[in-house]
């Protein structure tokens, strides 16, 4: 997690008592204050009544209401709020739906309390953050990385390492800040959601190699699935990425950056193994 830890309002949304409870400790534990409902009906009234309200972790399977409409009139009332899917392997289609269907991410359950600690801190660190924020320290990062450039050229300029050397990960046109978990393409600001940053980096850390669903799955989110329910949860990441990855590719090309080409593919998929990254 990037930045100071920011007390946020979280809304918690499951009939099941012992996991909102869980859930509400681990988030109070971590400087949070917590919203717990046990209904879509009720969690209407809070969206209704509190004037902040940061995050939203919403399970898909309730009575009366479903999760799905549920969040459907949380994008209507609250917009730039970022929704959290708790789900089963049962309900990982649904999960992955409502990704589609505005949700941030979703979480596994059983709950994992260092990985939902971590990744309210990257959503609420991604929703402060403006887009021009974002731009300006790609464009920063760009610029730095040419003067390094411009540096070991120099006559006697030698190569000593940088002290964060292991802060930045660089493949092509491509730079990784691990630190500030900013991407860039072409010296454009990738915006991608946490959980595809964390895709992109263990693709670039294995290229050229192919990396098995499994093995990406575990390293990018923290699970132990099998290979189908990995393919299927590394699908959604996957096109995600490559959507945002073709928008800054058509950008830099029609602004005519050098070696920008906004047909080529940067993230291949290897049928029946997984994907790989080319640079």
């Amino acid at each position: 997690m990037t930045g100071t830890m920011h007390r946020a309002h979280i809304l918690i949304v499951d009939d099941e008592p012992n996991l909102r409870r869980t859930l509400a400790l681990i988030l109070r534990k971590a400087g949070h204050r917590t919203t717990d409902v046990a209904s879509g009906a009720a969690a209407l009234r809070v969206l209704d009544d509190e004037e902040v309200l940061d995050l939203v972790f919403l399970d898909l399977r309730m009575p009366e209401m479903s999760g799905m409409e549920l969040l459907a009139r949380v994008r209507e009332r609250r917009p730039q709020v970022p929704v959290l899917i708790l789900t089963g392997h049962a309900s990982l289609d649904t999960a992955i739906e409502a990704v589609r269907q505005g949700a941030r991410d979703y979480l596994m359950k059983p709950l994992d309390p260092p990985q939902i600690v971590t990744r309210v801190g990257e959503l609420l660190e991604e929703t402060r953050q403006p887009q021009r924020q974002r731009e300006i320290v790609g464009e920063i990062q760009s610029l730095l990385a040419e003067l390094q450039g411009v540096g070991a050229e120099a006559p006697g300029a030698g190569t000593p390492a940088p002290a964060d050397a292991d802060r930045t990960l660089r493949r092509g046109p491509f730079t990784l800040d691990l630190r500030a978990r900013q991407a860039t393409l072409h010296g454009r600001a990738l915006d991608i959601a946490p959980t595809a940053f964390d895709y992109l980096a263990t693709l670039m850390r294995h290229a050229p190699e192919p990396v098995p669903y499994r093995q990406l799955v575990r390293e990018a989110q923290g699970y132990e699935v099998t290979a189908n329910e990995a393919r299927d949860m590394a699908r959604w990441h996957i096109h995600q990425l490559r959507k945002a990855i073709a928008a800054v590719a058509e950008e830099a090309a029609a602004a005519g950056a050098q070696e920008a080409d906004a047909a080529r593919e940067y993230v291949v998929t290897k049928r029946g193994v997984g994907y790989f990254f080319v640079g």
